[in-house]
């Protein structure tokens, strides 16, 4: 059953709302654009959320209850608490699809709706996309360090609470995780369920060779073993490696070893040595403990024999940016028959919005069939591909790009026609299919977790002209 989540917002814009209503302000149709701004960290991001986005969209609902609370606040007259009661999102809404990869100031979601209506979605929206687009970013950079090697989201006892558990580990497995240990997650969202055994396993037993026996007894064909609980070398592999072989006699093959402390490369060569002397060559080596994209690419250039990673703090909280940043702004006002396009200005240059109703176009060479740079252009523009196409810089214009060979894939599309979902949504499996397909289609040079290559992300001429303009116009009038 569809959780009520409409009171997920904050206060200001239900009182934004009933000032529209006391000012006529109903029938302006308005457009907001969520996306995220640029950071010192963040190079390029995996969109998700999407469909959780939907589901609440289409199932606002002002309860009794809800009602009754909001009345019990004093703030709002019976006028207003009348239209709550029968209030549903009737506008549409645009977005990328989820696992599309993403840069600052790109729309994600795009809504186009009655004023009143577009205004109120905005903290859910914000709320639900910014945090699965954030963990599904750090999961396709975790991702891309293991370099193909599989990756088991390991976080649901570090998240920030259930909902952020859940939600992150299936925003993980689009960004580039196989499975999670999310056992909840698993059943919700059809996500491969993994896991080992923990320390406390082997210490409820009189001795390790004990514990990793009766384990191996359980499950003979799933059997990996954690061997670091006293002396990973000495005791933990030597134990396992006789667990392997009574497996291996009884017409078993195991799985492998867990690694969660210690100098993991040096433990992992060691291990890899002791295996394969064992007999044991396809035996895999999982690890774990504080991982993320950068301890292990450091493991891989230091040749760990490592092909199996549980990764959860740093992960499921996205440790080094604990936020997206996305924001949700008004770009276009429709007031009767004419369209105004709106823009909001700062001394922070990053912090002016892009006006107008837009669609972002992807630019791939025909010759690599890769991704070459990002054009951001209002919707209504048309583009000759046969012609030769110069971008620039939206704020160094001198540098400047011209593709002759090249295509445009638009990348936003419908997904709610005045307030109804046109089609299904697709499978986690078939978004997870398309993320990997998204980034194949970029240069390794825009993926490194280290001193990244700026993907070009640019304004159309006539979007560059229009944001000029309307700054010379605000400046003339408010200087």
């Amino acid at each position: 059953m569809t959780r009520n989540l409409t009171l997920l917002t904050d206060l200001y814009q239900l009182t934004m709302m009933d000032g529209y209503l006391k000012n006529g302000k109903e029938k302006d149709i308005a457009v907001f654009d969520l996306f995220f701004r640029r950071n010192n960290i963040i190079t390029y991001s995996v969109a998700a959320g999407l469909e959780q986005a939907l589901d609440y969209v289409l199932n606002i609902r002002f309860e009794k209850q809800d009602i009754e609370y909001l009345r019990s606040l004093g703030l709002f007259d019976e006028t207003f608490l009348s239209y709550l009661k029968n209030f549903r999102f009737t506008g549409d809404v645009y977005a990328v699809p989820e696992g599309t990869v993403v840069f600052p100031e790109e729309p994600i979601v795009t809504v186009r709706a009655p004023l009143l209506e577009a205004q109120f979605l905005e903290t859910a929206l914000l709320n639900i996309v910014n945090h699965q687009t954030l963990i599904a970013s750090k999961s396709a950079k975790v991702a891309y360090a293991a370099k193909g090697d599989s990756v088991m989201e390991f976080g649901l006892r570090r998240a920030q609470g259930p909902d952020a558990g859940i939600y992150g580990a299936r925003a993980s497995v689009i960004g580039g995780c196989r499975s999670t240990s999310n056992v909840l997650a698993g059943q919700k969202f059809g996500i491969p369920v993994a896991g080992t055994h923990a320390h406390s396993w082997v210490m409820n037993f009189p001795t390790e060779y004990e514990a990793f026996s009766a384990y191996a007894k359980m499950y003979p064909d799933a059997c990996l073993l954690l061997v670091d609980t006293y002396d990973t070398l000495h005791s933990g592999v030597p134990n396992a490696i006789r667990v392997f072989r009574e497996l291996r006699a009884a017409g078993h093959e195991p799985k492998g070893i867990r690694l969660d402390s210690g100098d993991l490369a040096y433990l992992s060569k060691m291990a890899r040595a002791m295996l394969d002397e064992a007999g044991f060559p396809d035996a895999i080596i999982c690890a774990s403990g504080d991982l993320d994209e950068y301890l292990i690419n450091s493991l891989k250039n230091q040749g760990a024999c490592i092909n199996l990673w549980g990764v959860g703090t740093k992960l499921i909280t996205s440790a080094d940016m604990p936020a997206l940043g996305g924001v949700y702004k008004l770009s276009a006002l429709h007031t009767g028959d004419s369209e105004v396009p709106k823009i909001k200005l700062s001394d922070n240059s990053d912090k002016i919005t892009n006006p107008g109703f837009k669609q972002v176009y992807r630019i791939y060479d025909n010759k690599t069939g890769k991704a070459e740079a990002d054009l951001i252009a209002l919707r209504d523009e048309v583009f000759d591909e046969k012609q030769p196409l110069t971008i620039f810089h939206p704020k160094d214009t001198w540098k400047k790009t011209t593709f002759t060979d090249y295509t445009m894939r638009p990348l936003s599309r419908l997904y709610i026609k005045d307030g109804k979902l046109l089609s299904p949504l697709p499978a986690l499996t078939d978004i997870c299919t398309y993320a990997e397909g998204e980034k194949e289609s970029f240069w390794d040079e825009y993926k490194r977790p280290d001193n990244p290559h700026v993907y070009k992300v640019d304004l159309s001429q006539r979007l560059f002209d229009l944001k000029n303009q309307l700054i010379s116009q605000i400046r003339e009038n408010h200087g």
